[in-house]
């Protein structure tokens, strides 16, 4: 199912981490909409309710209720002006969210046809803990992976050893 290519390699490896820490059929929170890897981790039997495309910046109601064993995130946090009011309301016990690392030779991601998809944060890993930290959890298990592409130029071997990716396993 799953290749050496994009997205399928970040799936496997935010699969594997979040398998090693969350076992199914764990009830999920997952941040943003139905998206492919929702459905990846339904086919893996987790349950698996997401938000509905509501302003997380302003909108912190989705995380409020315990009723959930974990919140997941993947490649949300750029995206919102003040991720802390999220990660600070977020009543589950367990949170499993990645991040794209800032790369020092890339800018941020900015999508030239879609307004909404764009990075506003790009994080160092020591910010994304910090952030956490300062959010009120206790990060348990963290992992970066790289995310190679198949060109020429400088900044594709770059990506062949650079992270770029980053997970984070953290508790209340």
């Amino acid at each position: 199912m799953y290749e050496n290519n994009f997205p399928d390699k970040r799936y496997k490896k935010t699969l594997e981490f979040l398998e090693a820490h969350v076992a199914p059929p764990a009830k999920i929170l997952d941040l943003g909409v139905k998206n492919p890897f929702s459905e990846i981790m339904e086919k893996n039997n987790y349950k698996v309710q997401n938000t509905q495309g509501e302003d997380l910046d302003l909108n912190t109601q989705a995380v409020e209720s315990s009723t959930y064993d974990v919140v997941t995130a993947f490649e949300i946090f750029e995206h919102l002006v003040a991720p802390y009011n999220i990660l600070a309301t977020i009543k589950a016990k367990k949170l499993v969210a990645t991040v794209p690392l800032k790369l020092w030779f890339s800018s941020a991601y900015r999508s030239k046809t879609d307004m909404r998809d764009r990075h506003y944060h790009e994080f160092e890993d020591w910010q994304f803990d910090w952030l956490l930290e300062k959010a009120g959890w206790k990060i348990i298990n963290r992992k970066k992976w790289t995310n190679p592409v198949n060109k020429l130029g400088i900044r594709p071997i770059l990506r062949q050893f650079t992270p770029r990716y980053y997970a984070v396993y953290a508790e209340r």
